[in-house]
């Protein structure tokens, strides 16, 4: 009796599988709260840079601060499957009790799901069945979507198919850009996992299916996806000049928002065509103003200026 007891009262252990910046803001609440992972799991490291030197996830980063174990499979098969049975049998605190997903950025086999003996659980930024896929957050700013929340799930075989185990409502005010959402939504998720994964554990809380017929689907964007017809901002009407700065809001940091202009060069009657990349913008009293922008092959500028020395 005093064995189920002690197990009842100790805090959960888990792995922890992520790899982007996202990851590690999770990983930075659910630290504060008292949940430190035993073990990470996250993809290999990647050339960066000029010189293509490889470098480490962040969530590979911030374990090493933190001396957690690290794997960093280059694929999820049998030979993971050794290495993680022989690094959670090892771990001081015992095997893990559950996995956490967040960002990780790719599929996970059923057969590593089913090593967690309290399943795997993934931080989603959207109420499932809404904005299922690779891009919720840059999915609500361009709909406009306010009314927005977190889902923590268990994953099951499908892209965010599995049961909710938690939700929390999140009303925005004003978009920010992309990164800030990120951070907020990735922060708040890590808080609502941490106050209810004791109760998951113990089995106090019961999962319920997602209403599969409201499901909704976002896309992966690519860097097409980013132009806007300046004339259209300049110019336009409010509505397109609202449409306009969340699209530069939503792909803030990818695939970001530009626009071509025609440059005079030394020859005042010879112009090209360069590419202009937005930075920076804000919305107010329904009116969109471009801060700053990158002309193609220069350093950041104030866009007034730029568009003056056209």
């Amino acid at each position: 009796m005093s064995e189920i007891k002690n197990e009842l009262n100790r805090k959960p252990t888990y792995a922890f599988f992520g790899s982007a910046e996202m990851s590690v803001y999770v990983l930075d609440e659910m630290e504060k709260a008292g949940f430190k992972p035993s073990l990470i799991i996250t993809t290999p490291d990647k050339p960066k840079g000029r010189n293509l030197a490889l470098s480490p996830t962040p969530v590979k980063v911030w374990g090493n601060a933190y001396s957690i174990p690290v794997l960093d499979p280059i694929k999820l098969d049998d030979n993971f499957v050794d290495d993680f049975n022989k690094k959670n049998a090892a771990l001081p605190g015992g095997p893990v009790d559950l996995f956490i997903v967040a960002a990780y950025g790719k599929i996970i086999p059923q057969t590593v799901l089913d090593l967690a003996p309290h399943k795997t659980l993934n931080i989603h930024p959207s109420l499932l069945p809404q904005y299922r896929g690779a891009a919720p957050l840059q999915s609500a700013i361009l709909d406009d979507r306010k009314e927005t929340g977190i889902t923590v799930m268990r994953i099951d075989a499908l892209m965010d198919h599995g049961p909710v185990v938690a939700q929390k409502r999140v009303t925005i005010d004003e978009w920010p850009t992309y990164e800030v959402f990120e951070e907020n939504m990735a922060r708040d998720g890590a808080r609502l996992l941490a106050g209810i994964m004791a109760d998951w554990v113990s089995g106090k809380i019961k999962e319920r299916e997602q209403d599969h017929t409201q499901a909704t689907f976002t896309r992966k964007f690519v860097k097409e996806d980013g132009i806007i017809d300046i004339n259209k901002i300049t110019t336009g009407t409010t509505a397109e000049q609202y449409d306009a700065f969340r699209k530069i809001q939503a792909f803030h940091l990818w695939p970001t928002t530009y626009f071509f202009a025609d440059k005079k060069s030394g020859n005042e009657n010879i112009t090209r065509k360069i590419r202009v990349k937005i930075t920076g913008a804000t919305w107010d009293r329904d009116h969109l103003t471009i801060l700053k922008v990158v002309p193609e092959g220069k350093n950041e500028t104030d866009f007034a200026l730029f568009m003056r020395n056209l």
